[in-house]
Parts: C-alpha cells; structure tokens; sequence
C-alpha cells in the first residue's frame, strides 16, 4: 500500500511541477498592471493591515461558516476587513487551502474603544483526519458581527 501512494505522490509531484508563474506578486493577476483597480469605489474600504497584498478588484472570496472545532487548530493572517452593514459587522478575507484540510474553526472578535482585534482560526476538519488535500490557494471570506458599531475604530490583525 505504501508504493501505490508513493507512486501517487511523486505522479502528482511531477503534474504539478511543471507550472509556473509570471507574475510578481500571486495576488495580481497575470496580464495587470501594478496599481490597477486603484480608482474610486461606491463600497466601503477594505482595512488592509500594513504588509498585507492587495487583489484585483473582482477577485471572488468563497464565504465560509464555522465548521466547529477542528483539529490542529491555529491563528491564520487575514487579508481584510470590510465593514458591512452600516458598521455593524466585518467581511472578513483570507487566503486558504482547501477543505477538509483548511476549514473556519472560528473567529475571535475582541472590541475595545479604540480597537477591534479579528482573529481568523482554522484546523483540520475533525471528521476527516487522514484526508490528503492538493495544495491550492483559495481566497475565503466570512462575516463576524461587531457588539457596537467600527465608527473610528482601527480593525486588527490578531494572528500577526
């Protein structure tokens, strides 16, 4: 059994090696210019914290909901954060793999007067431990409810 999934790795290792990537940042899509999308938007901002990529605009998230507690839980960076619903709550965005390998456990939200800390944690989806997952890149979003409204507060990262 162990050659057969030797041998299934290594042809999968040799199928996926060949690819290759132009582009200087992985968030950019091929073929755009840096700074494209840049121009005025009619939605809110995104709060992007400092060091984070940016993504062409039209880049889809695929909106998730916590699965529950997973195995080998862990706080995961996140790309933004959208306020949504007059203030009242975040879109949140991160890069991902995909599940079961990489599912929503969780997001921490901590508010304070002047901040409000979103932490993004994912695990193992618990009922599939042994699961072997391609390694992909998947942009995800989920949306967390605030207790009171952003206003002027400052949104961060709590897994940097």
């Amino acid at each position: 059994m162990r050659k057969l999934w030797l041998v299934a790795l290594l042809f999968l290792a040799v199928a996926c090696g060949g690819a290759s990537s132009t582009s200087a940042h992985p968030e950019q899509p091929e073929g755009s210019p840096s700074g494209a999308g840049t121009g005025p938007q009619s939605a809110p901002a995104p709060v992007v914290p400092p060091g984070a990529g940016t993504v062409a605009p039209g880049a889809s998230a695929s909106p998730v909901t916590p699965a529950g507690p997973t195995l080998n839980t862990r706080a995961v960076p996140w790309e933004s954060a959208t306020p949504a619903d007059g203030g009242r709550s975040l879109d949140v965005v991160w890069w991902s793999g995909v599940e079961p390998c990489q599912v929503l456990d969780h997001v921490d939200v901590k508010e304070t007067v002047r901040e409000v800390t979103v932490t993004v944690y994912e695990g193992q989806d618990r009922r599939s431990p042994d699961a072997v997952c391609i390694a992909i890149a998947i942009r995800k979003t989920t949306q967390v409810r605030l207790e009171s409204p952003l206003g002027d507060r400052k949104v961060v990262d709590g897994a940097k």
